[in-house]
């Protein structure tokens, strides 16, 4: 358990922009910061952070709160868990009490699988640079290929030992196990025998967004024909090959200053363009492009330009994944480097400001250079040229802004020396082509699964659903603004009715405080605080252990929470709220109430309806005397409100 005092000096310190721009590149809007939501996918951002209140809103896929949160949901950790990554980012010492065996047992599969690659990466790293085969085989080679220490230290690289299971007896000596060994890929496991897979290798760790060892891409250095020369870590639950970029962690904040990412195949190309000084580089760790890196990218920069070393057949291969980053609606180019060259030797060579200069002057647009790329091969033949045209054309079509495409045509007319109708007809064509696609895969999705219906909560209608969230909206954020000036009995002395004490008083008095558990939670922990005058039902909620009750008080501190129909028609709202709490509390808590009252006499009408088909005239009398008194308060309600009906 990590102490209170310990909470209040992490929370105080993680302030909401600083830690989501660690993954996602926010602009500012007004008085907030607006990015692409990391959650889900999207083209328009939606994902809004604000500064002044502590938390973020995605107001596309719904998730909010503060900035534990979103750790939790990001790198998917639990509270504790959150918490100290944030005290690690901000330098505080975390204070606990010691975890229970049992405890240490129950930790999540998913973080032991962390905790034993953080340990394989500390354990190749020392052996790189302490231990005697490691400075002679691992340092050795990057000595060779003149990697200096920092860059090396930087990305964690590291060696491990020759041998059939010299790391996997190292980490059970140290009491990892082997189920998690295994799961990570750090040790494979048969029936009959065990060993490390990397044995022999130098090792390059892949990180997360967060900096953690999630992975790792192994290069053998001995002459062995039957072992490949790269093997990478299996998918396992933190580890999915696909979502991952190679020094993605590193590159990060560079890509997001420059507004610019550099795309190259292998971890060394990035280490040594790194070490030339250009520092937004990352690698596909030579996977195939696939629509989650580029997404990857596009939470940091709309502009990427991809580094091939000429081979021509491997270039043709990839094509198919660059028309993924045209779809994803980024700006792509490509850059060529000379015969014989790779982008490792190439920055050797060249050095930051060469290798700047040699891109600035040879990157090309990727339509202009993939039309020029076939064209090699069409020579005289009207039908290869035909396929080329259609190619080009289908990788156009897919970009989805239309004043782009119709560039990016003007440009192909020129350079295929066709008319730019025929090729508007074309890309019409593949329009539609993708539209239809689109349906019919909607289609078979939605035949394999049958979509439940919406059950509300307590099956009550959304309208009270409603209700219930804006009177919590305004108790949150107006609970301490005093509300009235009342005279106290038997004395000529006034007293100031805060909001709060107000709003609590109403329900409570007629007891109609909603059977809702987490608004019963926010309820009674407001009035159970009212006194304290140290208490913040803002911070309290927003930084709430209960996620539930943190991201709902966060979706009602939003901006764009929705409100009831009332507050939206006719010009409303030309005051702020705070001019005229007077007037908006009591018309909430009516109706509030009315909404109530509504709900209780629907189930009267069933309870008399039920009564008479049983002939139980008892129950009918008792039900209808219930059903008079409600229907007066209903009509005084509703005076009240300026006799304004509710359906």
């Amino acid at each position: 358990m990590i102490d209170h005092a310990t909470i209040e000096r992490i929370l105080d310190a993680a302030e909401i922009s600083d830690v989501v721009s660690d993954f996602v590149t926010l602009r500012k809007r007004g008085v907030n910061q607006l990015g692409l939501c990391p959650f889900h996918n999207e083209k328009t951002p939606s994902f809004t952070v604000s500064p002044a209140k502590g938390i973020f809103k995605c107001f596309g896929c719904g998730k909010g709160g503060n900035s534990v949160n979103f750790i939790m949901e990001h790198e998917s950790l639990t509270y504790p868990e959150a918490l100290k990554w944030l005290a690690k980012k901000y330098n505080i010492e975390v204070v606990e009490k010691e975890e229970t065996e049992e405890q240490k047992q129950l930790k999540d599969e998913r973080e032991s699988l962390m905790i034993v690659s953080s340990f394989a990466q500390k354990y190749f790293m020392r052996y790189l640079w302490e231990e005697n085969e490691g400075r002679t085989i691992g340092l050795g080679y990057f000595r060779e290929r003149s990697f200096r220490d920092d860059i090396l230290k930087k990305f964690e690289v590291g060696y491990s030992p020759d041998g059939k299971t010299t790391f996997t007896d190292a980490a059970q000596k140290e009491g990892y196990r082997i189920e998690f060994l295994e799961k990570t890929g750090l040790t494979i496991k048969r029936e009959d025998w065990i060993r490390d897979r990397f044995g022999g290798r130098i090792m390059f760790p892949i990180h997360n967004l967060a900096g953690r060892v999630i992975a790792f891409g192994g290069r053998i250095l001995k002459d062995d024909p039957k072992a490949a020369k790269y093997i990478n870590s299996p998918e396992s639950e933190i580890y999915h090959k696909s979502k991952v970029l190679y020094g993605i962690f590193q590159a990060k904040r560079e890509i997001s200053r420059s507004d610019k990412c550099y795309l190259v195949e292998g971890y060394t190309d990035v280490l040594s363009m790194f070490q030339s000084g250009i520092e937004n580089v990352v690698a596909s760790s030579g996977t195939a492009l696939t629509v989650d890196q580029i997404r990857l990218i596009k939470r940091f920069t709309n502009n990427i330009t991809i580094i091939y070393d000429g081979d021509e057949a491997g270039i043709k291969a990839s094509l198919r994944g660059i028309d993924l980053v045209l779809e994803e609606g980024m700006n792509v180019k490509v850059l060529l480097l000379p015969t014989g060259e790779d982008p490792d030797s190439f920055a050797k060579k060249m050095g930051a400001s060469g290798y700047l200069n040699y891109i600035q002057e040879n990157e090309t647009d990727f339509i202009q250079f993939k039309t020029r790329l076939l064209l090699k091969s069409t020579e005289n033949d009207p039908i290869a040229k035909a396929r080329l045209i259609s190619d080009v054309i289908r990788s156009v079509a897919v970009i989805p802004d239309s004043i782009t495409r119709s560039v990016y045509i003007k440009e192909c007319s020129k350079l295929l020396s066709v008319n730019e109708e025929v090729l508007y007809t074309e890309v019409r064509k593949h329009k539609r082509k993708q539209n239809d696609d689109f349906r019919k895969k909607e289609i078979r999705e939605k035949s394999r699964k049958i979509v439940p219906q919406p059950k509300l909560p307590d099956e009550k209608p959304i309208e009270f659903i409603l209700e219930e969230l804006e009177f919590l909206r305004f108790l949150l954020k107006h609970c301490n603004a005093p509300l009235f000036e009342i005279e106290i009995e038997n004395t000529n002395e006034t007293q100031i009715l805060k909001v709060g004490e107000f709003m609590i008083e109403e329900l409570e008095k007629d007891e109609l405080v909603s059977e809702n558990k987490l608004f019963q939670k926010i309820f009674y922990d407001i009035k159970e605080n009212f006194e304290n005058e140290q208490f913040d039902p803002w911070k309290h909620f927003v930084y709430h252990i209960d996620g539930e009750v943190s991201k709902l008080a966060t979706d009602l501190l939003s901006e764009k929470f929705v409100q009831s129909k009332r507050w939206t028609k006719a010009g409303a709202f030309t005051e702020k709220e705070e001019e005229i709490l007077d007037l908006l509390i009591p018309k909430i808590v009516y109706e509030y109430k009315l909404r109530k009252i509504i709900i209780m006499l629907r189930e009267i009408e069933e309870e008399i309806n039920k009564a008479s088909k049983e002939n139980n005239f008892d129950k009918i009398i008792e039900e209808q005397s219930k059903y008079m008194n409600l229907k007066r308060v209903e009509k005084f309600l509703s005076d009240k409100l300026g006799n304004r009906t509710i359906n």
